[in-house]
């Protein structure tokens, strides 16, 4: 059974910072582009960032480009995602996902593994 599971997630105030992590198991997902994808209340599901299968290669929102940093073991099968200068609008529930190719992609439906998600609160 394929599981991706982050932890990290919690209260903080703006200006803060966070680092969120994501295990998988049940599959090796060193060939696989992975990502963080957030969810605001009322809002759709948008792309934060995305890693290239060897972690050579990243990408960022616009939003959190500059404050956020993508990075992956694969020896462990691992992602993390550190958040500094966090603030209000970074509130949300974050996923970690794993994509069907080996390319950053900023496409949700090009992922087709995904945690449950962990919380992220920032208080202004």
């Amino acid at each position: 059974q394929v599981q991706l599971v982050e932890s990290g997630g919690g209260l903080v105030q703006a200006g803060a910072s966070l680092r969120l992590s994501c295990a998988a198991s049940g599959r090796n997902f060193s060939s696989n582009a992975m990502g963080w994808f957030r969810q605001a209340p009322g809002k759709e599901r948008e792309f934060v960032t995305a890693i290239n299968w060897r972690g050579s290669s990243a990408y960022y929102a616009d939003s959190v480009n500059g404050r956020f940093t993508i990075s992956r073991d694969n020896a462990k099968n691992t992602l993390d995602l550190q958040m500094t200068n966090l603030k209000p609008e970074d509130t949300a529930v974050y996923y970690c996902a794993a994509s069907r190719y080996s390319d950053v992609d900023s496409r949700t439906y090009n992922y087709n593994y995904w945690g449950q998600g962990t919380q992220v609160t920032v208080s202004s």
